[in-house]
């Protein structure tokens, strides 16, 4: 099993380093093989995609625009318009103090932003670096980028994310900082378990000094107990499967705590406070997955509910540094699919 674990690293390694792209698009930007493809709510602002002109409306109407960047046969997609935007709550109150535009993150429709330039959508996208979807990008009356989702957040977070950006809560401070004052205000009552990834660096951790010689790549987990509802499933789960553990052994793991005020030494060596650290990186979900190359420089994260195959998938695109060659985590991700389909494994996105 690891032989053929170790083959299909490599083949995906080599083509993620190919001189060029693919002559042909890839399924998801022919729009095929589309098990996760779902209808947008009849809601979203039908946009002719001249952003001035959108934000502009939204303004007169009191509203505030999300945009929205979606692809075709993205599962998550499916679970934040069915789940989220299904649930009558969620969408009366997007409707009613937001504008969503739908940005397709291949697509070749014109899109004017707000500096007036014209470029497509997939230009656009990587322009905003999308690298997941759903993406949604908050932006507040001026155009600025207030509160960015990279990825699926489940309902109660995703009505909190909601709540902070119509409140305005953004003039006053963070998303976590909110989310905070909401725990200390015993509006809100997470799970507090305790969760432990073995082999991780030892505490306080000394990320520069403890990584001496490795050669490897670091994966941080930024995790708070009792605000991580999703990491029954990441650590007891996803972090046990075998072709994940193998994986996870091309990488240097911490744990932390981005509350904590422990005094360590970052990846590149400075010392800091690690809540100093975590908000200097904008952690602002539990759990994020931070990536950092050999150098102490952050290369790629997760921030979002994320599944076995792009857990996966995000761990061997940082061990074998195909980041490198592949900006676009999506292609690589597509590209991984697609081998593994051709030697006749199944891939099932959610499980």
């Amino acid at each position: 099993m690891k032989t053929l674990l170790i083959a299909l690293s490599l083949m995906l390694f080599g083509a993620a380093h190919a001189a060029s792209p693919p002559a042909h698009p890839t399924q998801l930007e022919a729009g095929l093989n589309n098990p996760g493809y779902q209808e947008k709510p009849a809601w979203f602002k039908e946009s002719f995609l001249d952003l001035r002109d959108d934000l502009s409306e939204a303004k007169a109407a009191n509203k505030r625009v999300i945009l929205y960047f979606y692809q075709d046969g993205c599962p998550y997609c499916t679970k934040l318009l069915q789940d989220n935007f299904g649930k009558a709550d969620i969408a009366d109150k997007t409707r009613k103090h937001f504008e969503v535009i739908a940005i397709n993150m291949w697509g070749d429709r014109d899109v004017t932003d707000l500096d007036g330039k014209s470029v497509t959508e997939k230009t656009f996208a990587a322009s905003q670096q999308v690298q997941y979807t759903p993406t949604l990008l908050f932006l507040d009356e001026s155009g600025k980028v207030v509160l960015r989702v990279n990825g699926y957040y489940a309902p109660d977070k995703f009505n909190l994310a909601l709540d902070f950006v119509a409140g305005k809560h953004d003039q006053t401070g963070s998303f976590r900082d909110y989310f905070a004052k909401l725990k200390a205000d015993g509006k809100i009552n997470p799970p507090s378990k305790e969760y432990t990834l073995p082999r991780s660096l030892p505490q306080p951790l000394r990320l520069q000094e403890a990584r001496k010689g490795t050669g490897r790549p670091l994966m941080v987990v930024f995790a708070k107990a009792d605000e991580c509802d999703t990491c029954a499933e990441l650590f007891d789960d996803i972090f046990k499967r075998e072709n994940v553990v193998y994986s996870l052994g091309g990488l240097d793991v911490a744990q932390a705590n981005p509350d904590a005020d422990t005094a360590i030494q970052t990846p590149d060596g400075k010392d800091i406070k690690l809540n100093e650290w975590a908000k200097s990186l904008g952690i602002k979900y539990s759990p994020s997955l931070v990536f950092f190359d050999t150098d102490g420089k952050e290369v790629f994260r997760t921030e979002a509910y994320l599944k076995a195959f792009h857990i996966h998938g995000a761990l061997d695109y940082v061990a074998t540094g195909a980041y490198r060659a592949q900006p676009e985590f999506q292609r690589y991700l597509q590209h991984r699919r697609e081998v593994l389909e051709a030697h006749g494994f199944t891939v099932d996105l959610m499980k």
